[in-house]
C-alpha cells in the first residue's frame, strides 16, 4: 500500500520502549513483527534476520519486566498489553507488516492485528500464529500451578532451551516471577466474539507438542475473512527453534508477497 498508507499513523515514541531491532534496515521494503512466549523475551529472535530477506527488518516486542525493561512491572491484563503495543506500532506501518507470534505471543500478536484493523483499516500484510489454541477453543493453556515446582514441572513439559535455563539458580529467581504474571493475564484472557479480521492467517505447529494440535489450531480459520492455512513441523512446543530456517522460509514467502 502506498500513499495513505503514511498518513495512516502518528510517531508517539511508544515504539522505542516497546519494540527491539535485531538488525536495523535502512529503508525497509517490509516489516516483520515478533511476539515472544510466556516469559519470552525479544532477544528470542535476534538471530532471525539471518533467515530473512535483507530488505526485511524485524522488530521484536519487548515485554515489560525482563531483560531491559526488568525494572518495570509486567503487564497481566491482555486488553492493557494489547492496547499498548497497538499504539506502539502505529509509526511502523508505513510499511507492509506481518505480525508473528509464539504461544502466548499468538493471542497477543491476534488482539493487536483487531486494535490494528479497527484504528488503521485492513493494513497488515498477514498474521502468523506459533503453537497455540485458537480463541475460544479449549485446550492450550493450563492454569498456572501455585507451587514453584509445579509451574517449573509445567514449563519443563513444552521443552525447548528455554526451560533448561530454568535450572539454573539465578534465572529461576529472575524468570518465576515474570512467567507467573504472563500465566497470570492467560488465566484472565477471554476472547471477546469480535468481526474476523481482513487479514490472513497462517499457523505453525510442532507434530510433538504436548499441549496443542493441529485440531485445536485449525479453528483459528474462525478469526479471519483472508483465507488460513497451517503448517505442521516436526518438534514440540519450541519447535521454531530447531526448524527456524523453515519456518523463516515460510514467512519470506508470504512478505514477498505483501
Amino acid at each position: 500500500m502506498t500513499g495513505p498508507r503514511s498518513q495512516l499513523v502518528r510517531d508517539t515514541g511508544l515504539h522505542e520502549t516497546w519494540l527491539r531491532r535485531p538488525r536495523p534496515v535502512t529503508n525497509p521494503r517490509a516489516r516483520l513483527i515478533c511476539f515472544p512466549h510466556a516469559g519470552g523475551a525479544a532477544s528470542f529472535f535476534r538471530d532471525w534476520p539471518r533467515w530473512l530477506p535483507a530488505d526485511v527488518e524485524v522488530q521484536a516486542v519487548c515485554y515489560p519486566g525482563r531483560e531491559d525493561r526488568i525494572a518495570e512491572s509486567c503487564v497481566d491484563r491482555m486488553d492493557d498489553l494489547a492496547d499498548q503495543v497497538a499504539e506502539a506500532l502505529g509509526p511502523l506501518l508505513d510499511r507492509p507488516a506481518v505480525l508473528f507470534g509464539h504461544s502466548m505471543g499468538a493471542s497477543v500478536a491476534h488482539e493487536v492485528a483487531l486494535r490494528i484493523e479497527d484504528r488503521h483499516g485492513p493494513v497488515l500484510g498477514g498474521l502468523v500464529v506459533s503453537s497455540r489454541t485458537a480463541p475460544g477453543h479449549p485446550g492450550g493453556h493450563k492454569a498456572a500451578p501455585e507451587s514453584d515446582d509445579d509451574l517449573l514441572r509445567d514449563v519443563a513439559e513444552l521443552g525447548g532451551t528455554f526451560a533448561a535455563a530454568l535450572d539454573h539458580p539465578e534465572l529461576r529467581e529472575l524468570m518465576l516471577p515474570v512467567i507467573r504474571a504472563d500465566y497470570r493475564l492467560l488465566d484472565r484472557y477471554r476472547p471477546r466474539d469480535l468481526p474476523a479480521l481482513a487479514t490472513p492467517v497462517t499457523g505453525y505447529l510442532g507434530d510433538r507438542d504436548p499441549q496443542v494440535t493441529a485440531e485445536s489450531m485449525r479453528p483459528w480459520a474462525e478469526v479471519t475473512r483472508g483465507g488460513f492455512t497451517l503448517s505442521v513441523l516436526p518438534g514440540d512446543h519450541f519447535y521454531l527453534m530447531p526448524q527456524v530456517q523453515r519456518l523463516t522460509g515460510g514467512i519470506a514467502t508470504l512478505l514477498a508477497a505483501v
